[in-house]
């Protein structure tokens, strides 16, 4: 029952968010004014990636004006480029306010797709009670746990945001988490024990920051990664919604893919119609963007096929997963019946990851598709995480 009502109450908080138009999600809470426009962009001043550049207080709110025995704080921390240059993102640091003492657990969380336009970006609408997995991230600090969530790249700072590109993104979130223990006044220890956690959008976040993590950020205490609905080879992804309820999201992941790599020149491949289409994504959310970019073919909307070129391959390539098996364990789960990431590449991931010796922990959600599978798992997932912190040890099912 527990469960059933969790479920509920986080379909209520999706159907909500969706609502809610570009544009509209500005902080109710007076504390929660955004950093200036010239911290966020100072992205080469030197310090090292986890620095904080700016804190604001914030507010978690999971429904409008619902309240939470949490603090919160909208931070500007820096981080690294796909192609290894510094930079600066934004995320929000969520800690409970229960008296616990002793080592707080630390979960760095990715969200889902969202959308391109900076009013999309979490630390928008998490104050609000407007952001669409507020009711899961609840779910965790409910446990105790502290949760810090990336913006990703170009999403609520300056610039397009890098959609799909799997080391931008991975580095955003494990450089959060080193923000939000480096945070004073959160009470988070450097080796305090840390979880990775994400779905859709954020299970390729999330991936990508378990596979980064050993070598990008050794010193985080990483107990496991829980991840979902992976979308872990982009060319796969895209040819199985070329035309389909999911084809927007080919056109989002594209401009995401040029606004990291600008020698791609998107703009020479498209037509008149989908220039119209890219500029509407860089402005909305999801919600919007997934009805108007339905149904529509690559073709319908370039005068050549950018994905047939080498550049673009090579680039969308770079963000392919389970060429690095996680250095902690894995917990990784897909939904059957997926109607936007194949569950084929899901399965693929966990051969790949398998075959290079990590401990991976696969589970099939066998009834449901892509977004009720976080739904409905993440109780699942969380309690996996719970076993990590405790110490409990994860043999995989390979």
């Amino acid at each position: 029952m527990r469960i059933r009502s969790k479920t509920l109450v986080a379909v209520a908080a999706l159907a909500l968010s969706a609502a809610v138009p570009a544009g509209t999600a500005t902080a109710s809470d007076a504390t929660a004014s955004d950093a200036t426009g010239s911290d966020a962009s100072s992205a080469t001043a030197g310090g090292a990636p986890g620095d904080i550049v700016s804190s604001v207080p914030s507010a978690f709110h999971p429904l409008p004006g619902q309240w939470t025995n949490t603090r919160a704080w909208k931070v500007h921390y820096r981080s690294t480029t796909a192609d290894g240059k510094p930079n600066v993102v934004s995320g929000t640091v969520i800690v409970p306010q229960d008296g616990r003492t002793g080592p707080r657990p630390l979960v760095t969380y990715a969200v889902g797709t969202v959308g391109l336009g900076d009013s999309c970006a979490p630390s928008a609408n998490l104050p609000n009670g407007t952001a669409m997995e507020a009711n899961l991230i609840q779910q965790l600090t409910l446990r105790g746990w502290a949760v810090a969530v990336t913006d990703y790249e170009g999403l609520g700072t300056p610039g397009v945001h890098t959609y799909t590109v799997g080391p931008s993104a991975g580095r955003a979130m494990l450089d959060v988490a080193r923000a939000a223990q480096r945070l004073p006044g959160t009470g988070l220890s450097a080796a305090g024990p840390v979880g990775i956690m994400g779905y859709s959008q954020g299970g390729q976040a999330s991936s990508w920051a378990a596979e980064l993590q050993g070598s990008y950020a050794p010193e985080l205490n990483v107990k496991g990664t829980a991840t979902g609905g992976v979308p872990a080879d982009l060319l796969a992804v895209a040819d199985f919604n070329n035309g389909s309820y999911g084809s927007g999201l080919i056109f989002m992941a594209a401009a995401g893919q040029d606004a990291a790599y600008p020698e791609l020149d998107l703009d020479s491949y498209l037509n008149p119609a989908g220039k119209a289409l890219v500029g509407f994504f860089k402005e909305n959310c999801v919600a919007v963007d997934a009805t108007v970019g339905s149904f529509k073919r690559i073709s319908d909307l370039t005068t050549t096929n950018p994905l047939e070129r080498p550049d673009w391959r090579d680039r969308l390539n770079r963000s392919k997963l389970g060429r690095t098996a996680p250095a902690a364990p894995v917990h990784q789960y897909h939904a059957l019946g997926d109607e936007l990431i194949p569950y084929a590449v899901g399965r693929q991931l966990r051969a790949d990851w398998c075959a290079r010796g990590a401990a991976v922990d696969w589970s099939t959600i066998w009834v449901g598709e892509h977004v009720s599978g976080v739904i409905t798992h993440t109780s699942a997932a969380a309690d996996w995480l719970a076993d990590r912190f405790a110490g409990r040890p994860a043999a995989g099912n390979c």
